[in-house]
Parts: C-alpha cells; structure tokens; sequence
C-alpha cells in the first residue's frame, strides 16, 4: 500500500470580501502547514474508504467524503475509467476544525493516485481538480506556504519563512462553515482582500507575529458567535505568556498560538493541557511541505 500524509492547514491571516452575485466570497489569505495530520493510503482494492483513528467518529457518510469526491472528479478529468482502488484514512485532525482536514485528505489521494496509477498526469490539471473540490483543495494540494486569492484557487508563493514553532488548540465542537459565513454576512464585515504589503522574507518568529498583528482573520467574530468555545480558547491562548499571537485558523474550530521556540511551544502544550484536559492540544511546526 503507497501512502501520504495529509498536513493540517493554517490561516496566518484570512481577509474575506463580500459575496459575489453568485455567492462565493473572495479571500486573501496566507496559508501554511503543520508537521501534525491525518495520514492516507491506497492500494488496488474493493472502491471503499476504511477510516480510523482518534477522529473517525466524526466523519459522516462515505460517499460525502472528500478522498472519494477527489477520486471520482480525478476520474472525471482522465476521461477513462479506472481500476477500483480502496483508501485508508487514518483521522488525526479533528472535523470541521478549521485546519482544511477534509481537503488535505483529498489532496494526499489526489497525490497518490497520479503518482502510483496515472504518472503521466500533469501537475496543472491535478491542481485543477483539487481546486475544483473547494476554496482550500488548491492550497492542500501540495502543502506548501502559499498566498491565496479569488475563491482560494489563485496561488502565489509566500514570503520566506523563518522556522515556526505553534502549539494548536480546539475544543472538540465542530464548527459549520457555511454557518460562519452567514454570520458574517449578517453582520456585513467584509475586509479588504487586496494583499497587504510583505517583505520577500521575514528574519525571524517575532517579525512574522508583528507583521500578522497588522492582519486579521475575518472570519474570527463569526466563528465565536456561532461556537462560543472558539473563543475560550482564544481567550486562554492569548493570557499565556508564550503565545507571541494567537488567532483563529480557517472557519473556526481551531486555534494556533505561535512561539519563540520549541521549548516554549512545548511548556505552552503543557499548561494547556493542564488547564483544559477536554481539548485537543498540539505542538506542531508551521510551514511545509512535511513528508
């Protein structure tokens, strides 16, 4: 069986537009990754998704999830039938978190398929099927720091990064994105989504939390509205005297503190864990791509 790790993704910043006329919200976001995530595999097989792991539970009926919307639009641009091939999903990011999970998993699929069954299929048009599979399918691709625009699918390089040491926080209640978004919208909200001005490379931690400062995650008031646990471990997050920023990722769910260093990402984990034994606690790296 080949396999691929499927990174959870996080919004350093995310600006949100108003709502086109055909509903879809512009974003700019910079998106990085993390060395913690779910892992995937796949082998010649039965066409079934087993799922395992901590966060299996949560996930709901096979055919809505993502490895087999991947596979099946994957299919769709080859144009040819395949063999019939079975995936393993192991879940370690909880669902509905806001660390782009479902796409990541998709991504790692769409991966695995091209590069095990199909080499000859390019880059420009895996791409063009993870994008079609939602705003973070371009993004979780390939895990790699990225800027995105337009519905997420417009990708530039990120500025240089320095080594970014995290510890990420949720409370277990998964978050509706689409709920968030009405939220949003019922409040009228909307930031800028032109990309804000950044250097080509940051020196250092501190330099990136000054610069982030500066940003927002739009979708952050939202998200508390909707779940309120969102913002008590924002709140949490942001007393503690190694959290350098702490903001919410994506739509909710999860949040990240970044830190000087491992030691104090470490001692943060820790207190954290501490603190609130019910929440899911994780020291990661930022940055990506992680094998």
């Amino acid at each position: 069986m080949a396999e691929a790790f499927a990174p959870a993704k996080v919004n350093l910043f995310l600006h949100v537009g108003a709502p086109t006329p055909d509903g879809y919200h512009p974003i700019c976001s910079l998106m990085v990754f993390a060395d913690v995530g779910d892992r995937v595999g796949v082998r010649p097989g039965e066409g079934r998704v087993t799922v395992r792991g901590p966060f299996a539970g949560g996930l709901g009926r096979e055919s809505d999830n993502l490895v087999v919307r991947a596979v099946r639009a994957f299919v769709a641009e080859l144009g040819r039938p395949m063999e019939e091939l079975a995936f393993t999903l192991d879940k370690r990011l909880p669902v509905a978190s806001g660390l782009g999970g479902g796409s990541s998993d998709a991504g790692a699929a769409l991966r695995l398929i091209r590069d095990v069954f199909t080499p000859g299929f390019d880059d420009a048009r895996l791409e063009r099927v993870a994008a079609g599979l939602g705003a973070d399918g371009a993004a979780c691709l390939w895990g790699r720091p990225v800027i995105a625009e337009g519905r997420g699918e417009r990708l530039s390089p990120a500025p240089g990064l320095p080594e970014l040491h995290a510890v990420l926080v949720n409370a277990g209640a998964p978050v509706s994105t689409p709920e968030v978004y009405r939220a949003l919208d019922a409040s009228g909200a909307f930031g800028d989504v032109a990309p804000p001005p950044m250097p080509d490379a940051f020196e250092d931690v501190h330099e990136v939390a000054a610069w982030l400062a500066a940003q927002r995650n739009d979708l952050e008031a939202p998200a508390i509205a909707v779940a309120p646990d969102v913002g008590a471990v924002l709140a949490t997050l942001r007393d503690e005297p190694e959290a350098l920023i702490a903001r919410v990722s994506g739509s909710g769910g999860t949040c990240f503190a970044l830190c000087d260093d491992d030691i104090a990402a470490e001692g943060l984990a820790e207190r954290i864990e501490a603190l609130a034994p019910a929440w899911w606690v994780k020291r990661c790296r930022l940055g990506g791509p992680w094998d």
